[in-house]
């Protein structure tokens, strides 16, 4: 160790990222295009006549005499497949529609059994839990007995602690437990 690594280590607790090393020329590069070209004629064929990786390694083979692994295609095929998708604009579109919760609007309860070791012996109790979907805040509580009076008093128990409820209804009206139950 030199003393520009300890100096280094001194300064900063964090390592300084590696450098990215330029990417390294391979067999299959000069063959890079004839795939692409492969690929791009594929957009148009029928599903069942489309080029496999093996049958796009046997052409690279048979018809050019290459002397590249099944491997390197395989990886290139598939690392380049949807950028040429993409590109033709036949891919599909990635949506994304956020989760928005307004503030003590919304609760997810669960209600199940739980066996806990309790004075030396296995036994099975029944967790409530109920967790305000906006800020995360949980009130969990155990019960001896899996009741609807258990699940209803685990409420009851929750609101007091979280503060009460305005409006709350829940979306689920069983006889039994619902295991979850979701609040609205």
């Amino acid at each position: 160790m030199t003393w520009r690594t300890v100096r280094k280590a001194l300064d900063s607790a964090w390592p300084e990222p590696r450098k990215k090393l330029p990417p390294r020329a391979t067999a299959l590069d000069s063959y890079k295009p004839v795939i692409d070209e492969i690929l791009r004629a594929d957009l148009d064929a029928p599903r069942k006549q489309r080029h496999t990786v093996t049958r796009i390694f046997h052409r690279l083979v048979e018809e050019y005499g290459t002397d590249v692994s099944y491997g390197m295609v395989r990886y290139y095929v598939a690392a380049r497949k949807p950028e040429i998708l993409a590109e033709s604009g036949r891919a599909p579109r990635e949506a994304f529609v956020p989760q928005t919760h307004q503030p003590g609007h919304e609760a997810e309860v669960d209600f199940g059994d739980v066996t806990v070791r309790l004075g030396g012996e296995l036994v099975t109790c029944y967790l409530f839990s109920f967790r305000l979907s906006y800020s995360g805040k949980a009130v969990h509580r155990v019960f001896a007995f899996c009741g609807q009076e258990a699940f209803f008093e685990g409420h009851v128990h929750a609101l007091r602690t979280l503060g009460g409820s305005r409006g709350a209804r829940c979306a689920t009206t069983t006889s039994r437990p619902p295991s979850p139950g979701y609040w609205d």
